[in-house]
């Protein structure tokens, strides 16, 4: 049997990092086994559905690299094969027409819940013989005696009675059918065989279940992921931040550093902490995905991040950081090659966004030293060694690294001082107290002419704190 499997997300927002991870082990499930992976659009909600939030799925979906091999089908261009089904369903007598208004429902739901039962449809019109022409919905005649076993890849049997299942409506008085026929149906046309996703999902299987068994269509395996909550143990929300897959592109992440981050919330193989594409394809499974609730770590992402970029093509780097340094106004064009810059400084950043940030000053002058920094280098007589080390540099024929060096040592022989009495005040006057690499490296990067005016307004601060 080929595996086949499909992420199938509902167009009524942005594609969050809960339902990336879901279609992260969807899609590592069919790659692992050799099989298919599918994209559906569960459009349905027409009120809701929006195409900029097709939009937005499609190119999270693109950006983490989660490559489909069929769709994006929408469920909205197959309204009339789900019609198809339901008349069927309708004409062997596993579906009902029903009129109940809605004050009926209101009604029954307050005495139910006021007797504390479960509210559920008392199937009203289960036996009634209802005139088509009427406005009715349709609801799915689902078993009254039995159980539902969901034989669960992740979370082992789960057992439903159906007594505890009311008759839902599959199709609506407009004329729209409902989410669960949909997916029963698009299930069976696109052949899939394993449904992996979100936990919220366990109720509508056994429904699910139902309608298969009632076409007398297979039913497919089903995984259900657990829940992803936030560092204060709710369910993951807006309110703990980034949720949107693009917004954690905008707030600096790498693709591959997310999707080795979700592929842990819940998944494990022994200690490892770090997986490549190849790798997670070569491990992963459903049986080693974790029964409980996840907890999403900003910290640890960052981490994860950190790890990615240190491994990054600094080529491949310098495109994404340009992206951010053009957003903050800043041209690399006359500045040094940005790829040195950031093979320079990215051992110090934790994304994208602060690695720009740290790239700042090789291509911008500082508006004003950081004072803190001064406090700690310009000690003693910072301005006769800025001046000495000033004019050894601007005498230096080769901008290299050794000779910048040999100046500084110069300097500190010259003097009689200690190198950190020379080297101090000339890193905060070249940075103005950015985090910076080894001196003579960032020097070098800085260039000549930017290191000379820099230490000159550093002097110029000096003598106005005199």
């Amino acid at each position: 049997m080929t595996i086949k499997t499909r992420f199938a997300p509902s167009p009524t927002g942005y594609l969050h990092v809960g339902g990336a991870r879901t279609a992260l082990f969807s899609w590592l499930y069919a790659r692992r086994h050799g099989g298919q992976f599918v994209l559906r659009i569960e459009d349905t909600d027409l009120e809701r559905s929006t195409e900029e939030s097709v939009n937005a799925i499609l190119e999270g979906m693109e950006w983490l690299g989660l490559d489909y091999d069929e769709g994006p089908f929408y469920q909205t261009k197959r309204f009339d094969r789900y019609n198809e089904v339901i008349d069927h369903l309708l004409e062997s007598g596993h579906a009902y027409r029903c009129t109940c208004s809605k004050d009926r429902l209101d009604t029954l739901r307050a005495e139910q819940m006021a007797n504390k039962q479960k509210p559920r449809y008392d199937g009203h019109c289960r036996d009634r013989d209802i005139d088509p022409s009427e406005p009715h919905v349709v609801r799915f005649r689902n078993p009254q005696d039995g159980d539902v076993v969901i034989n669960d890849l992740i979370r082992g049997d789960i057992v439903v009675s159906n007594n505890e299942l009311d008759d839902l409506i599959i199709r609506r008085t407009d004329g729209s059918p409902t989410y669960n026929l949909s997916v029963v149906v698009d299930d069976h046309d696109m052949g899939i065989t394993h449904v992996v996703r979100g936990d919220d999902h366990i109720n509508n299987t056994p429904r699910q279940i139902n309608m298969a068994v009632a076409m007398g269509w297979p039913v497919p395996a089903f995984g259900h992921v657990p829940m992803i909550l936030g560092d204060d143990g709710a369910r993951l929300s807006k309110r703990h931040g980034a949720v949107s897959v693009m917004q954690y592109k905008d707030d600096g992440y790498l693709p591959e550093a997310l999707l080795n981050y979700l592929v842990r919330l819940g998944w494990s193989h022994g200690d490892q902490e770090l997986f490549t594409r190849e790798q997670m394809i070569e491990l992963f499974d459903l049986d080693a995905v974790n029964r409980a609730p996840s907890a999403f770590n900003t910290e640890k992402l960052v981490w994860v991040n950190q790890q990615y970029i240190k491994g990054a093509d600094p080529a491949r780097l310098a495109v994404l950081v340009g992206e951010f340094l053009a957003n903050d106004h800043v041209d690399v064009s006359t500045g040094p090659d940005l790829a040195a810059v950031i093979e320079a400084q990215r051992e110090r950043a934790g994304t994208l966004v602060e690695l720009a940030t740290l790239c700042h000053f090789y291509y911008q002058d500082y508006d004003a030293i950081d004072p803190a920094a001064t406090k700690k280098a310009f000690k003693g007589e910072p301005d006769v060694a800025l001046t000495a080390v000033r004019n050894k540099l601007e005498a230096l024929q080769d901008w290299q690294r050794e000779p910048i060096h040999q100046c500084v040592a110069d300097t500190v022989e010259e003097l009689g001082v200690g190198f950190g009495k020379v080297a101090m005040p000339l890193r905060v006057a070249v940075t103005g107290g950015a985090p910076s690499p080894d001196l003579d490296l960032t020097v070098f990067l800085v260039g000549k002419q930017a290191t000379l005016r820099r230490i000159d307004k550093a002097l110029a601060y000096i003598k106005e704190q005199a």
